[in-house]
């Protein structure tokens, strides 16, 4: 079993930055992708980023060029960088655990952090 637990969130204004930190509790976190979602009021849950055990990432479309995701492998710890944050990067953000080798839909992530929540004022 994975456990994660996702902290940084909090009140910020349009164009400031944010970073988010995660804590996985597991023997083998350098086997498992790493990603970062995130869910607005009403909406979906939309994949953010992810990256795998060797540092391969990926963003999603709306945050690209804007956010970064690294990881430690040594500390267990995943991080997810926000600059120039708009108010549409409203939500709770969420860190989760994979198996897979590499996926960007949330059903294939095991492990969920309980989320913590990012709000971007005009």
């Amino acid at each position: 079993q994975v456990q994660v637990v996702e902290s940084g969130g909090g009140l910020v204004q349009a164009g400031d930055s944010l970073r988010l930190s995660c804590a996985a509790s597991t023997r083998t976190f350098t086997r498992y992708l790493m990603g970062w979602f995130r869910q607005a009021p009403g909406k979906e849950r939309e994949f953010v980023a992810a990256i795998t055990w060797a540092g391969a990432t990926d963003y999603g479309d709306s945050v690209k060029g804007r956010f970064t995701i690294s990881r430690d492998n040594a500390k267990k710890m995943v991080y997810l960088q926000m600059n120039s944050l708009k108010p549409e990067d409203t939500a709770v953000y969420y860190c989760a655990a994979s198996s897979t080798t590499w996926t960007v839909v949330d059903a294939n992530y095991d492990y969920w952090g309980q989320g913590t929540q990012v709000t971007v004022s005009s």
